[in-house]
Order: structure tokens, then C-alpha cells, then sequence
């Protein structure tokens, strides 16, 4: 069985959902930041349900070009496009009386929305260059870090479709709103890496535990399990200690404190990048890997802060131009 972590009440709402959920055949869409947990509570649902004995099927959509998310969600038959020398059933079809989870289905393009959609309603659909209507039980469960509220306002996704699959709507809770399931997570992180790599019984040192919590996670649980794992791997003793954290953290962590308060998102995931950056040298590529993100996401960000730094300038800027109306000096 699929086990979460979930000690916060945030977090027990939304596992506390998904078992209610789960015994039904309902379609589900889980909602929430990158890193966040969305893909355990995926499994966890499909674990149990009554489909859990059967195959489950996940798809990445923002990973492939449209035409190749199309072929390898419905499959394609022989001749159906340059290279398709032989047949080759989709992940609809191996998900068969399993569970199919659509992981960022923002990027779904219009057309393979439209097939999806009549997979939802009629339970059947053609292979890419097919004639022959395939039937098909699935249980989808979609995931996005998007809006797709917004995303429909602008036409971009479909709002039959959103509805059909926003059945039951499941929110994974950021970790800097789930703090109290920090010591369970990070100590499980720690046991199972010390295994993966074959080192000794390790525990996070007091300094370690307390710049960890001081740090609110751009990057979610997926960035704590990173950060985890490369600790137990640079530490030489029997505790993980402050200074076995990637320096961006340290940073992060430690201005935090030193402020009082909390950095807003933005702010936090800006540093992080900053320092990252400087640790690689300007290697972007190899950034985004420590990251956990792509090159394309590293250089959205990267403009994103640019500006938002320019906004800020420019405000700046507009004040110090306006007339003195007051008649103080």
C-alpha cells in the first residue's frame, strides 16, 4: 500500500478526500505546486480502489510535442506517420481496467483534448491512423500546477472537458503550509537514502533540522527529498549538519531568520536560483538538474524575476518623478 505522511491538517483533508474518493470509479483532478505530492496521492488513490490490482498508467504531458503525446496516449497503427513502421497501442490501452494519470494535463493540445474528452463519454476511441474503435475502462486522474479555470477564460482548455474530469477536485498542500510533517518526511528521506547508498545510520543535526525549517521549499517535498539525498551523501558523520545543505538553502534559510520573517515565495525560489547558479558557475544546464527543473522553466523563472526587478525599478523611478504637491522640501 501507498502511504503519505500526514500529521498537518491540510494534508489530512486532502488525504482524508482521496479515500473517500478512491472507492468510486470517479474521475479526479488533483491541483497544487510542482514537488508538492500530487503523484503520491495519484497512487494513493488508485491503491485503493477497486482497480488496484491492475495497471497503473501515468503520461506526462508537458514532456512531448503534441503530435508525440498523441501517439503515445492513443497509440498509432502501422503507416500512421513517418517512422511508425509497426503498430503500437497507447498508454489508454495498457491503463485497461487500471488507472491512467494524466500528469500536467495543461499542455494537452485542443485535439487531443477533444479525443479525450469523447474517451471520458463514450469509453472507446481509434488508434492514429486506425479505423478500428478500441473500448476501453480507465480511471483518469489528472494533475496540474496550472489554472485551469484561467486556462479556460482563455480558450486554451477545453470547459466540457475541465468539468468532466473536475469531478472531484483533490489540492496537495505546499510543505511550508504542512510544518509539522517536516520531521516525519525528512527523517523518513534520510533512512531511505542512507540505505539507497549504502551508508551508515544517519539523523539531521539540531542546526540542520532548524535551517531546514526556517526554509519554505520553492520546490516542495520533491526539493526536500533532493536536498536530503545529496546531505546523506556529502555527510561524513553520523549527523547531517548545516553545512552538508546546499549553500543555497543556507541562505535562504539564514536570511529568513535574520529578518524576522518570512520571505514570500518568490523571493525564497529567487535566492535559491541565484545560488545555484553561482555554485555551478552560470551552468544553466546543470542548475536546472539540481533544481529538479527544466532548462525552458529555469529560463522562465530567470526572465520572470528580471522583470519583476524592472517593475520594481520603474515604480521606484514613477515616485521620485512625481511633483511635490505637499510644499514640503
Amino acid at each position: 500500500m501507498n502511504e503519505i505522511i500526514a500529521l498537518s491538517e491540510v494534508m489530512r483533508a486532502a488525504v482524508n478526500l482521496a479515500e473517500r474518493v478512491a472507492t468510486t470509479d470517479a474521475n479526479v483532478l488533483i491541483t497544487g505546486e510542482s514537488g508538492a505530492g500530487k503523484d503520491a496521492l495519484a497512487l494513493f488513490i488508485h491503491s485503493r480502489s477497486l482497480r488496484a490490482g491492475q495497471p497503473f498508467v501515468k503520461i506526462d504531458c508537458a514532456t512531448l510535442p503534441a503530435d508525440l503525446l498523441e501517439a503515445e496516449l492513443f497509440g498509432y497503427e502501422r503507416g500512421a506517420f513517418t517512422g511508425a513502421t509497426e503498430a503500437k497501442p497507447g498508454r489508454l490501452e495498457s491503463a485497461h481496467r487500471g488507472t491512467l494519470v494524466l500528469d500536467e494535463i495543461a499542455h494537452l493540445s485542443l485535439d487531443a483534448q477533444a479525443k479525450l474528452l469523447r474517451v471520458i463519454e463514450n469509453r472507446e476511441f481509434e488508434r492514429l491512423g486506425g479505423q478500428k474503435t478500441i473500448e476501453v475502462d480507465a480511471r483518469l486522474i489528472a494533475l496540474t500546477n496550472a489554472d485551469l479555470k484561467n486556462a479556460v477564460e482563455r480558450r486554451a482548455f477545453r470547459d466540457d472537458l475541465f468539468y468532466r474530469l473536475n469531478v472531484v477536485q483533490i489540492i496537495a498542500p505546499p510543505l511550508r503550509e504542512r510544518k509539522e510533517d517536516f520531521e516525519a518526511l525528512s527523517d523518513g528521506f534520510v533512512r531511505s537514502y542512507a540505505d539507497k547508498h549504502g551508508r551508515a545510520a544517519k539523523r539531521l543535526s539540531n542546526d540542520a533540522r532548524r535551517l531546514l525549517l526556517a526554509y519554505d521549499f520553492p520546490g516542495n517535498v520533491r526539493e526536500l527529498a533532493n536536498i536530503i539525498e545529496r546531505a546523506v551523501i556529502v555527510s561524513n558523520s553520523k549527523e547531517i549538519e548545516a553545512t552538508d545543505l546546499p549553500e543555497g538553502v543556507r541562505i535562504a534559510a539564514a536570511q529568513q531568520e535574520r529578518k524576522g520573517c518570512r520571505l514570500t515565495l518568490a523571493e525564497v525560489e529567487a535566492e535559491y536560483i541565484n545560488a545555484t547558479l553561482a555554485a555551478t558557475k552560470g551552468n544553466k544546464t546543470e542548475a536546472a538538474r539540481i533544481l529538479g527543473i527544466s532548462r525552458k522553466n529555469l529560463y522562465e523563472r530567470l526572465a520572470r524575476d528580471k522583470a519583476e526587478v524592472s517593475g520594481q525599478r520603474s515604480e521606484v523611478s514613477e515616485l521620485s518623478a512625481e511633483p511635490n504637491v505637499s510644499g514640503d522640501d
